[in-house]
């Protein structure tokens, strides 16, 4: 029978391996179609409503 999960030894010796992403594609500009180039602020600006001059 293998040991509780707390007296398990686990082998992290491969630092590099990254297993989920932090962001995924989809939260990101070019998963919604947008440039990656696109400035935060000029984005903000051309999403600006009308009414607020």
């Amino acid at each position: 029978m293998s040991a509780p999960d707390g007296e398990r030894t686990v082998d992290l010796s491969d630092d590099d391996l990254e297993i989920l992403p932090d962001v995924t594609r989809d939260e990101r500009a070019e998963g919604w179609g947008e440039s990656v180039a696109d400035n935060e602020i000029d984005r903000l600006l051309r999403d600006r409503p009308p009414h607020w001059g």
